[in-house]
């Protein structure tokens, strides 16, 4: 601990010490002339605040004066630190060193280098993909949405120590990465085996848009990052010039993203009303809302399990609007937000301070968005879109729907 925190820390016990002892005087004075002069309450309150910065700095000391090793005392803070995160038991909440920070304002801007794959931590303490990004090293060395990531280079990760797990995964262009994967084959037996991906600098293309039979546009959102509402106003646009009459979205395999340009792209699909509401463990509530611009065409929207969070709110909405129908299988199931927090030295945190519910109050945490219509791929189809119509089945079904609407 530098100096200056070791003598902030001091000042603050030296502060509740003094006024655990000025309580315990009055308190003294109350049994003599018997007037409460302070609560017993705040006593202990106070009391407790002395006990615990105590206890750290004591802990603190110890560690320095008698470790084996030397004591990084960086590293030692941003243990503390972690852990106070981790003790939240929230896979969502966590403290992000200035490498792990500086990584996640990267990525959420649109460009890294890695491999391409979404991960979040399980209920089982292991690191789960959420999803690959298309086009990236990891959907082409075949990881799959619910893939249980092992090992990275050989050394085994939890869920506890996912940010250090993908740093290791993110690396130098053109280098090589070997993950061991946990896979359930198809009699619900775990598959163990090793993948090994080439990096790449990522240049995250989120939307992609073609046109169906002539007159049914298709639009591909992968993720929603700061550029993806611009993409996908000027894909949009680029259909409506075309004429098109019915639109299919397509979420699946979408992990979510940036909430602000979810609800931007909801605006350009939705009548005037709620896109998605938040509330906070107090209740206190915020509404995020369309206005009453919006294009007309009838619309399907395909969703799988890898379709998380933002995508999810994406989803709801144009179900609870009864703007179009959801074609597909069950999706991840996020329903909880979180805040990020630049703490002004490099680190971070990410903290989930409520829970997201669409328009008609359906908060789909753990449980997911069912589809309107289930359609299950057929098994061993890896390629989805229009690249493969013939056999995503899926996409087949949006196409019918969409022309039962326009003929």
């Amino acid at each position: 601990m530098s100096k200056r925190k070791l003598i902030t820390l001091l000042i603050i016990v030296v502060l509740v010490t003094n006024a655990i002892t000025f309580t315990l005087t009055n308190l003294m004075s109350v049994t003599f002339n018997n007037k409460a002069y302070i609560p017993k309450a705040e006593y202990d309150r106070l009391k407790s605040v002395y006990d615990q910065f105590s206890k750290v700095l004591y802990v603190e000391k110890y560690i320095k004066d008698n470790y084996l090793r030397d004591v990084d005392e960086k590293k030692l803070i941003d243990g503390q630190l972690k852990g106070m995160l981790q003790s939240l038991g929230d896979p969502y909440s966590n403290y992000m060193t200035k490498d792990e920070f500086a990584s996640l304002l990267q990525q959420t801007s649109g460009t890294y280098a890695g491999i391409g794959i979404v991960v979040t931590p399980g209920e089982d303490n292991l690191i789960t993909v959420v999803s690959p990004i298309e086009g990236t090293p990891g959907e082409r060395a075949g990881i799959k949405s619910g893939d249980k990531i092992l090992k990275v280079d050989g050394k085994e990760y939890l869920a506890d120590n996912m940010d250090e797990a993908v740093k290791v995964m993110k690396g130098e262009p053109k280098t090589k990465v070997v993950l061991t994967i946990m896979r359930k084959d198809k009699d619900g037996n775990n598959d163990i085996f090793d993948v090994e991906i080439v990096r790449e600098i990522i240049r995250l293309v989120t939307v992609k848009s073609s046109i169906i039979d002539d007159d049914i546009g298709y639009i591909k959102i992968t993720s929603f990052d700061d550029l993806t509402y611009k993409d996908f106003k000027a894909e949009l646009d680029k259909l409506g010039r075309k004429n098109i009459k019915g639109l299919i979205i397509d979420l699946r395999n979408n992990p979510g993203g940036l909430l602000d340009r979810c609800a931007q792209i909801a605006d350009e699909l939705l009548g005037e009303g709620d896109i998605v509401y938040t509330e906070t463990k107090t209740g206190k509530r915020e509404y995020i809302k369309s206005d009453k611009s919006m294009v007309k065409y009838p619309l399907a929207v395909l969703i799988n399990e890898g379709s998380a969070s933002a995508s999810e709110i994406l989803a709801g909405a144009i179900r609870d609007h009864g703007r179009g129908v959801l074609i597909g299988t069950t999706t991840f199931g996020k329903g909880v937000v979180q805040r990020i927090i630049d703490l002004n030295d490099g680190t971070g945190m990410k903290l989930t301070i409520s829970e997201y519910f669409t328009p008609n109050g359906t908060n789909i945490h753990g449980v997911g968005i069912e589809p309107d219509i289930v359609v299950e791929l057929p098994e061993g189809v890896e390629e989805i879109g229009v690249e493969n119509i013939k056999e995503d089945t899926q996409l087949k079904r949006a196409i019918e729907e969409i022309k039962s609407k326009i003929e």
